[in-house]
């Protein structure tokens, strides 16, 4: 098989999978290694396939009914709480956005949609010693975060914004 064939089965592949697939799992599949397999995905996301790379594995974007950006702030110890919070209010975290000084906007695509994609992002966090995007801005970032109705946004507001996490008319004034 040429690589533009399995680049190609990789498409078919995932473009008909109901669940991500890992790289590891597509490497098994096509007998390479996991490295040729991100570069596979690489080429395919550089060619315009909308493909993003999820906790679980990779699978194409899914396009959400209504979508809103909300800006957070809270300590790394908040962050599990945080993300229970908007999940079990109905939303999918897609993304965390910090603005760094010296790179401009750094993304991350999360893809957190329900209580075990949380336990596995908190327990990859704490096995990896990882560091979160907002320790870079004191705390402060944004989710996009999908959602289907109106008054699922409105909880997700609500509830994070309960706790202190929604960040909102927080301007320090010029004494």
């Amino acid at each position: 098989m040429t690589s533009t064939e399995r680049r190609s089965q990789i498409q078919s592949v995932l473009s008909t999978s109901q669940l991500p697939i890992s790289a590891s799992e597509l490497a098994h599949r096509f007998h390479v290694s996991r490295q040729t397999i991100v570069g596979d995905v690489s080429l395919l996301r550089a060619g315009g396939e909308a493909i993003v790379a999820t906790l679980r594995g990779y699978e194409y974007q899914k396009k959400a009914a209504h979508e809103a950006v909300l800006v957070c702030r809270h300590f790394p110890n908040d962050t599990a709480d945080e993300m229970r919070r908007i999940v079990e209010a109905g939303g999918v975290i897609e993304d965390v956005v910090v603005d760094h000084p010296l790179y401009g906007q750094l993304k991350a695509t999360l893809q957190i949609r329900d209580i075990g994609d949380v336990n596995l992002f908190v327990a990859k966090l704490k096995q990896q010693s990882a560091h979160l995007l907002s320790e870079l801005t004191d705390g402060v970032h944004t989710h996009t975060i999908a959602y289907d109705t109106p008054v699922q946004l409105a909880a997700i507001q609500a509830t994070l914004r309960a706790a202190g996490y929604l960040y909102e008319d927080h301007q320090e004034s010029d004494k």
